[in-house]
This record gives C-alpha cells, sequence and structure tokens, in this order.
C-alpha cells in the first residue's frame, strides 16, 4: 500500500514493476544486473483517485503519460534495485501529492496609467531610434 496522504492511497495492484539494465557507470557488474526500475500506474482507470486529481496528474505527467493514461517512472538513479523502488514510489507518491493541490484561481487586473503610458513612451523611443537609423538617399 502506497500512502501518498491520508485521504489518498494506492493499492500494490495497481502499481506494476518491471525491472531493466541501469544505464551509466558500474563496471563488469552493471551488465549482469537489472537494477534500473520501471513503475507504471494506470492513472486513468485507478480507482484510488477523485476525479480532479486525477485530471490534474494527466497534466502534470507530460510526456511521462501515454495515450492510454499510464503514468510511466523510470528510477535508476542508484545502483540497488530495492533503493531504485524505493526512489521510483516516492516519486509516484510526490507527482500525486502534487496533483492534490488545486491551482489558485487568477485575478484578472488590468495594468495602471503608469506602467501603460511607460510602455507607450518606450515604444516612442524606439520608434524614433528606428528612424534615425534610417538612410535617405541625397538628391545629388
Amino acid at each position: 500500500m502506497l500512502q501518498v496522504n491520508l485521504h489518498i492511497q494506492i493499492d500494490e495492484s495497481e502499481l506494476h514493476e518491471q525491472f531493466t539494465r541501469s544505464p551509466g557507470p558500474g563496471g563488469q557488474h552493471v551488465n549482469k544486473v537489472e537494477t534500473a526500475v520501471q513503475l507504471k500506474f494506470d492513472v486513468a482507470g485507478s480507482p484510488s483517485l477523485p476525479e480532479d486529481v486525477r485530471q490534474r496528474l494527466l497534466r502534470l505527467g507530460g510526456r511521462r503519460v501515454d495515450a492510454s493514461g499510464v503514468l510511466m517512472i523510470d528510477a535508476h538513479r542508484f545502483r540497488a534495485r530495492e533503493r531504485n523502488r524505493q526512489d521510483a514510489r516516492e516519486r509516484l507518491a510526490a507527482l500525486i501529492l502534487r496533483a492534490t493541490q488545486r491551482p489558485k484561481p487568477r485575478i484578472a487586473t488590468r495594468p495602471t496609467r503608469a506602467s501603460q503610458e511607460r510602455r507607450l513612451d518606450a515604444k516612442r523611443r524606439t520608434g524614433c531610434n528606428k528612424r534615425l537609423r534610417l538612410t535617405r538617399p541625397s538628391d545629388d
């Protein structure tokens, strides 16, 4: 059971782990053991997530979420399989925790009169500089 917070718990049956050979340094041993972890979690089909958290998690996942709604996390930071497994689960929990936080609604504001005047003044100065750069043909 992966405990994310008081309200969200992910059952072990929803997590699918696959072990592969880890990239990077490690000597001769790295070619023999499969220490990297590929953790897959079906966000779209998970009964453990509320609908609003599910939608935010699909958006937060970005490229790690495929077309069918499966989130994939690769962990190969450590040389030990168990440590990579723990790292992948911690990263999944952190991502779900970020998805539980509702985004603060944006309050529309208008630019101040002074900022509008500064912007228009800067535009006037830029236009003046560009006009001064023009080389006009002489009538010689």
